[in-house]
């Protein structure tokens, strides 16, 4: 039995709700501190940036008719399992949005879990070679693995890897990128992952 077999055999053990993994990094903060073995003055303000992101999706996320109507039909109980971290950039910027269509649905779970304290489920799911987050497990209710989405939508990959072809230093990268997600108002995430949910639940 895998890491990941072992975490949902013993019902999510350790695992966080939406609450609680945001609590966790209020805390943090309080400390000076942010999620994960490495703590630097970057990731701080980073993370605390994140905060005011996360805020800012889950007061204003309007989701589609369309999101509102294919997650409403389903009836077959699954449970996502998050791999994030505070000072992700991503992450704050589609955590929320994600948990927003599953509050849609009493048979969606969602589950949190720090990238850096469980290498060895990350380590499945890896973006090329790199550890990257977020990624979302789609688990059914039998604890089969059904599929994952992450760490960020199509276009947005296709402008990192623009940027990085043109020898863009990263400070530029993270500004074009955050960029993006205010101008595509988390469009490109929920269509995306929508279509997960009607593939993988059909």
């Amino acid at each position: 039995m895998n890491a990941l077999e072992s975490m949902i055999a013993s019902g999510f053990e350790g695992a966080l709700s939406y609450k609680e993994y945001r609590e966790k990094i209020d805390r943090l903060h309080e400390e000076g501190k942010v999620t994960g073995p490495n703590q630097t003055e970057d990731l701080l303000v980073y993370s605390k940036l994140n905060v005011h992101r996360m805020d800012r999706w889950d007061k204003h996320t309007h989701l589609s008719d369309h999101t509102k109507e294919a997650v409403g039909k389903i009836n077959k109980p699954f449970t996502f399992l998050v791999l994030t971290e505070g000072w992700c950039g991503d992450a704050a910027q589609i955590v929320p949005v994600i948990q927003q269509i599953a509050n849609l649905n009493s048979s969606i779970q969602t589950k949190y879990i720090l990238r850096d304290e469980n290498l060895e489920i990350m380590d499945m799911f890896l973006t090329g070679t790199g550890r990257s987050i977020p990624i979302f497990i789609l688990i059914d209710e039998h604890g089969k693995v059904l599929g994952h989405y992450g760490p960020r939508p199509h276009k947005a990959q296709e402008l990192i890897n623009q940027l990085k072809a043109d020898n863009a230093d990263m400070d530029v990268i993270k500004e074009k990128l955050h960029l993006w997600y205010a101008r595509d108002k988390h469009h490109e995430v929920e269509m995306e992952f929508v279509q997960l949910l009607e593939q993988k639940l059909a």
